[in-house]
């Protein structure tokens, strides 16, 4: 995990909206404050138009969960609004977490409508962390998803995070930073994000570095001197070609430096790769490469390879920290039920003209379903709670959209995706290093089908409802 010092605060309970206090003083004065509640967060279509999302900041939930605590200026606050009962305030004043939250581990590639955290636990528990919970994984797994993307574009050159100056605040160059490295990325431009992340921090140098210097060869030479393992040298703040090139190899042969690399960060970059490529190879620095930057995605990438670019490895900045082409990741945060005082759970179900927003009820588990003999995910199967899947049967789903479309299943393991990560509001779930939770998501990518893969048009991949699940949700539809 890096250094174990935290970003800014250990405090993020009054990060909400306000509606969740509020709520949360209706829902002491009504006598409900115990009533437990279950909500799934979800989300409800890929961004960019993608075959699938990958789930991330998880890391960042546990550590607001574990600190979630009113302090005396809080409740000072709130006071002075003059909206809160003063009991509800004295019962703040000793909230914390006690409930119960079941997670997708984060890295792993999920899908819309299903779950990515359920949340149980006192009603106003549960109302109250919404924000956090939505604001967090939002933002990594939109940045993870559109991560992956520019890495898969990349067909196996390195590339590496440069977007922090770009990125919308500090938290968002520091946490996207760390989801583009659970993604796929190499490293990042943020040092921070090492420190704290254990994300390899890496650069080079400015064009400023290269202009302060009376000439560009006097900027490479003495960057070569102090710097002379592997040093990375700006060619493109003149003429690439016909001195930046030219200069840098006369910096590393003057040094001996054979591992070094240059950068370009402007131009034609597939015309300039192939006669930089040429003229270092000319001046017997083969082992010399080449870095790209300048406002890259995913298509760029795939454009620039095409064409045959020459490229060893790939700076990718604000299209990347921003998700530029999609910035919203859509996550929503719904009741899904309710739990009587015998115990039983009563589910809940919103409904809308659009159907696109009518949720799926219940307290469930998802499990997904790999083949066998391929490996391969071959789709995720929603069930209530006390349902189980048992892989040594057959099991047969049916798409609950297209009810008549049935597959069955005979070789097949069955994983259940969500996990206990609290468990009456103790932390059970093993803390992962980012190099831990990165490696999990590569080796759960390359369980995904490359139809599902594939930037136009992927496969659907299914989340389909237990035939129970269905019956429940239909009978709750009727019922409205």
């Amino acid at each position: 995990m890096g250094k174990t010092k935290k970003f800014l605060t250990d405090n993020y309970t009054m990060l909400c909206d306000f509606y969740e206090l509020t709520m949360g003083n209706g829902y002491y004065k009504c006598g409900n404050a115990e009533k437990i509640l279950y909500f799934d967060l979800f989300f409800r279509s890929i961004p960019d138009g993608g075959g699938f999302a990958i789930a991330a900041g998880l890391d960042q939930v546990i550590d607001y969960i574990e600190n979630l605590h009113f302090d005396e200026d809080d409740i000072a606050y709130l006071r002075s609004r003059g909206q809160f009962s003063e009991e509800f305030l004295e019962y703040l004043a000793s909230f914390h977490f006690t409930g119960d939250i079941y997670a997708v581990p984060e890295g792993t590639p999920v899908f819309p409508n299903e779950p990515l955290i359920t949340v149980r636990a006192p009603a106003i528990e549960a109302q109250f962390i919404e924000t956090f919970l939505l604001l967090t994984v939002n933002h990594q797994s939109l940045i993870a998803t559109k991560s992956s993307r520019i890495v898969r574009a990349a067909q196996g050159r390195p590339v590496s995070e440069f977007g922090s100056r770009r990125a919308q605040g500090t938290a968002a160059a520091i946490y996207g930073a760390r989801a583009s490295y659970i993604a796929g990325c190499a490293g990042t431009a943020c040092t921070i994000a090492d420190e704290l992340f254990g994300v390899p921090a890496g650069g080079t140098m400015a064009h400023s570095w290269v202009q302060f210097f009376d000439s560009e060869f006097e900027a490479f030479d003495k960057y070569c001197e102090i710097y002379p393992n592997n040093p990375v040298l700006l060619v493109d703040t003149y003429n690439v070609l016909k001195k930046g090139v030219p200069n840098a190899i006369a910096a590393f042969k003057k040094h001996n430096i054979t591992k070094c690399a240059v950068r370009l960060d402007s131009g034609d970059i597939t015309y300039l790769t192939k006669k930089v490529r040429k003229m270092l190879d000319e001046a017997g620095l083969t082992e010399c490469k080449i870095i790209v930057s300048n406002s890259l995605d995913e298509y760029i990438i795939r454009d620039l390879i095409h064409q045959g670019a020459i490229i060893d490895s790939f700076g990718v900045g604000e299209r990347l920290v921003t998700s530029k082409s999609e910035p919203v990741f859509g996550g929503v945060y719904k009741l899904v039920a309710a739990e009587e005082s015998d115990g039983t759970v009563t589910p809940k179900i919103k409904i809308s003209e659009n159907t696109q927003k009518i949720t799926n009820p219940h307290f469930k588990k998802v499990y997904r379903l790999y083949d066998k003999e391929t490996g391969k995910a071959e789709a995720d199967y929603l069930c209530v709670y006390d349902e189980k899947v048992d892989d040594t049967q057959p099991l047969t789903i049916f798409d609950p959209v297209h009810t008549w479309k049935e597959k069955t299943f005979t070789s097949y393991r069955a994983e259940e995706l969500l996990k206990p990560i609290f468990v009456s509001g103790k932390l059970v779930y093993p803390r992962y290093t980012t190099k831990e939770i990165r490696d999990y998501c590569a080796s759960q990518i390359g369980t995904l089908w490359d139809e599902v893969t594939r930037f136009e048009n992927p496969h659907n991949y299914y989340v389909d409802l237990s035939k129970k699940l269905w019956d429940i949700k239909h009978e709750l539809l009727k019922a409205k």
